[in-house]
């Protein structure tokens, strides 16, 4: 298989996520958030060790298809979940749910490939996860919100008056979703660019050696988890406006001194502010798309979610483009410049 035909194939999976994304919201309306969470989290499960299994091209596109579809489903759904919660509780949580969601990626490529070094070949520890995946949907199903308790919460914070269902009020409320998910793209493309691109960037603008070259994502995706973990107390104690217009200015600025730095040290301090500046931006934007008077969060967090990984998607691929015709540098300034407008959109629309 070459790198076009892998592209391809990888093109399949992110479409199917982004294909289902839209169409979750239509079902967490009809049946609750976790019975999406459980019927996509079981077609995880099952697709995952089948990955492994598929040699013939065209089957392992349906393949991957399939299971771009529930990784779609279970992230509005968990997404839409998490914002329920937060808004029964009555404080926030966004930020610390999203650096479990971190932690648990970076752990989960721990642990598959330490199954793999202990000698487990590769489809047993794909099986093994996708039974501890199955295991933790079921143990844990109950412990989530019931469709009827999460209609209730949705009636108390996105309450829909009637005088305001009128056009004008309705291109409002879609304004304003359509503008988080336009702020959420932004950051979600950094993140896929800082994990396509950095160690090229290295490489080429810093001369770092191929082996070490992966340093920057690492320290960009630490401090994103740690900082994410930390999120909710700053959201607590300061505001959203703060973390999000001052995240944006940190993570702007972090990337100059990526760009700029003519040491591997700073520059590495660089990817560290770009981690702990983007954190919390996504999770506030998850946040706010909950509690949007006259929209169920079952619309606004599937536009938001779409919108951004959209983001993650095409950022890369923008970003090539862009170094394509100019440089690398160019491509890298270009992600501060929008981190400014974020900056900028947040402050006008607050």
């Amino acid at each position: 298989m070459n790198d076009g035909e892998l592209g391809l194939l990888l093109l399949c999976l992110g479409g199917g996520a982004l294909l289902t994304m839209p169409l979750s919201g239509f079902f967490i309306g009809k049946v609750g958030s976790r019975q999406v969470i459980l019927i996509s989290g079981l077609i995880a499960a099952v697709v995952l060790p089948v990955l492994l299994m598929v040699t013939n091209s065209y089957l392992m596109a349906c393949v991957l298809f399939i299971f771009g579809c529930s990784i779609g489903g279970i992230d509005v759904a968990m997404n839409t979940h998490g914002v329920q919660v937060q808004n029964a509780i009555g404080k926030p949580i966004m930020s610390s749910l999203h650096g479990l969601f971190s932690v648990g990626g970076l752990f989960g490529s721990i642990g598959l490939g330490f199954l793999i070094k202990m000698g487990l070949v590769p489809i047993y520890a794909a099986v093994t996860i996708a039974i501890l995946l199955i295991l933790l949907l079921i143990l844990q199903y109950r412990k989530l919100l019931s469709y009827q308790k999460e209609k209730e919460i949705i009636v108390q914070f996105s309450p829909i008056d009637e005088t305001q269902v009128s056009k004008k009020g309705f291109q409002w409320f879609r304004w304003s979703v359509l503008i988080l998910g336009l702020m959420c793209f932004i950051a979600f493309l950094s993140e896929g660019a800082m994990l396509d691109w950095s160690a090229i960037f290295l490489r080429d603008h810093k001369g770092v050696s191929p082996e070490f070259t992966g340093i920057g994502y690492a320290a960009f995706s630490v401090a994103m988890a740690v900082m994410r973990l930390q999120g909710d107390r700053l959201v607590s104690k300061l505001n959203s406006k703060v973390v999000v217009i001052g995240g944006s200015l940190l993570a702007s600025l972090g990337i100059l001194i990526v760009v700029c730095s003519p040491w591997l040290s700073l520059t590495l301090i660089g990817f560290v502010l770009l981690g702990l500046g983007a954190a919390n931006i996504v999770p506030v934007f998850f946040s706010e798309g909950g509690r949007i008077e006259g929209l169920s969060p079952t619309v606004a967090i599937p536009v938001i979610s779409t919108m951004g990984y959209a983001g993650q998607l095409a950022g890369p691929a923008l970003l090539g483009a862009i170094a394509q015709h100019f440089s690398l540098i160019i491509a890298f300034e270009t992600i501060a410049l929008l981190f400014l407008v974020v900056a900028l959109i947040y402050k006008i629309r607050k």
